[in-house]
């Protein structure tokens, strides 16, 4: 079994169980184990609140108000045809970095009371959400990219058991 990393700097407060390490690696995990990635991968999380999130948007994508997830990708990948070669492996620590996900804890909260569900369905969705954007997903338009990114993000959701 491919064990990947997952590094969490979680700005949370309080005791919240929804931030936990172990769940916020299980959702990475289980969709790189879905995409079919055979390599061990490194990944950065970092939970944190509206303000820094929007200072994050701002300086990296000039755009000026909070956002629920952001997505920095370390390489391009194509989706559906992940291909490590299409990166580098680290030489320090023998894994393909794919990238930064940064989540705001404050649009979870939100978010899930506007979709009546709950903050760790939440969570696990901009997850996975945005380990498909590492993976080259995107969903610029209404488009056909946008529906295959949502059936993949739909597959590992059941995965997940966290399902709409």
């Amino acid at each position: 079994m491919i064990r990947h990393t997952v590094l969490i700097d979680s700005r949370a407060e309080g005791d919240d169980r929804i931030f936990s390490a172990p769940f916020i690696r299980k959702c990475v995990r289980t969709a790189l184990d879905c995409e079919r990635v055979t390599v061990p991968c490194e990944i950065s999380v970092l939970i944190t609140d509206d303000g820094r999130i929007r200072e994050i948007n701002r300086e990296f994508r000039n755009v000026d108000r909070p956002t629920d997830v952001l997505s920095f990708p370390m390489f391009v990948f194509t989706p559906e045809a992940f291909d490590p070669a299409d990166g580098e492996i680290d030489p320090a620590t023998h894994r393909l970095p794919l990238g930064d996900i940064v989540i705001s804890r404050d649009r979870i909260a939100a978010q899930a009371k506007e979709f009546g569900h709950s903050r760790r369905r939440e969570l696990s969705y901009l997850l996975v959400h945005s380990v498909m954007h590492l993976l080259g997903y995107d969903h610029v338009d209404e488009g056909e990219q946008k529906k295959q990114m949502r059936r993949h993000e739909e597959a590992v959701m059941a995965v997940l058991k966290k399902e709409r």
